[in-house]
């Protein structure tokens, strides 16, 4: 299977995905574009209650059904309060890492339907005024949105529309070099996602059928948690295809698909790791089996909610996650590789 002519493909539907603000519990204008890209494709898409989705792949046996997850929530931010000289304080959604975003762009999206741009800025932004300026905690106390309209109170916020709960959403930069690169804010977890429509792609242009009925379940609140709290009963597998860790004591590099044997969850399944890792071993692919103490998946929130499925994790190596992170085309190929393989296309 020639994956790398499908490269473009799987880079312009990053552009596609990561340029839809989708921050955890605001992921409708996301979701319907996966859905409209799955139907192009022929595959059949549903949206559960709660907003995840569903892609159904027809097997060549109706012995069992299998699983892929991926979330296509991300970390952002949600308004707090107003301070009485314009700016916004906010609320972490999900775990960002709140350096990272001194200075960063912003969108903010009210319920009444207007955005408004914006600057997340320590509260001590200026060199030349603030002594502390280096030194002072980047955190949510000590930071804020600059919002790009012409406000001095908060009186004048409120009469553009914005108000507590609304939700502040952060540039993603993406970017793709090219050595191979794709650098950009939540690759965790779009780049997976983004490798998921890429199997639909190729198995819609090579006529390939996976072994057993497969569903792709695309989650909406992974990063607070409950994303696959609630799957189709009749997945009795689950792979949560996520990103994969790299740094001190961790065997996974940019160009690598990990294979998760263990997160601050507990152990995957034995028998359904030893079988991934062996796929990958037999057909010499890239890869590194890691244990990751920080961590959770779809597989997990699924597992909690009280699912009776054998559950893995594989996803691409991704540098500094919940940062600026980065990840390089060979780690896609060959989680993508690896996802087809489990799935016997």
């Amino acid at each position: 299977m020639n994956v790398e002519k499908y490269r473009n493909y799987l880079f312009d539907t990053c552009r596609r995905i990561f340029a839809v603000d989708s921050p955890s519990g605001y992921t409708a204008e996301v979701m319907k574009l996966i859905g409209e890209m799955a139907e192009e494709m022929g595959y059949a898409f549903e949206t559960t209650r709660k907003g995840c989705g569903v892609i159904t792949i027809p097997g060549r046996s109706e012995e069992k059904t299998v699983g892929l997850s991926a979330h296509v929530d991300t970390l952002g931010l949600m308004v707090r309060s107003i301070t009485s000289d314009g700016q916004l304080k906010f609320t972490p959604v999900g775990g960002p890492l709140l350096p990272t975003l001194d200075g960063e762009y912003c969108t903010i999206r009210t319920r009444c339907g207007k955005t408004y741009t914006g600057t997340i800025l320590s509260l001590s932004p200026a060199a030349h005024v603030f002594a502390d300026s280096k030194s002072r905690e980047r955190d949510a106390d000590n930071m804020a949105v600059r919002i790009d309209e012409k406000v001095k109170n908060a009186e004048e916020v409120r009469a553009l529309g914005i108000e507590t709960g609304d939700y502040i959403c952060i540039d993603t930069k993406t970017t793709i070099t090219p050595s191979g690169f794709l650098k950009s804010r939540f690759i965790d977890d779009k780049g997976s996602v983004a490798c998921l429509m890429t199997i639909l792609k190729i198995m819609k242009e090579e006529k390939l059928v996976p072994a057993y009925k497969t569903k792709f379940f695309i989650s909406a609140y992974e990063e607070v948690g409950h994303g696959a709290s609630y799957i189709p009963e009749d997945i009795s597998e689950l792979i949560s295809v996520d990103m994969g860790c790299i740094g001190e004591d961790l065997n996974c590099t940019e160009y690598d698909v990990s294979i998760c044997a263990k997160d601050s969850g507990g152990p995957y399944d034995y028998e359904l790791t030893s079988r991934l890792i062996q796929l990958a071993k037999d057909n010499g692919l890239s890869y590194a089996v890691d244990i990751y103490p920080f961590y959770g998946s779809d597989v997990g929130a699924a597992r909690a909610a009280g699912n009776d499925i054998k559950g893995g994790l594989i996803g691409p190596g991704v540098h500094a996650s919940h940062g600026m992170e980065r990840t390089h085309w060979e780690g896609m190929e060959n989680t993508i590789r690896l996802a087809m393989l489990y799935m016997g296309c």
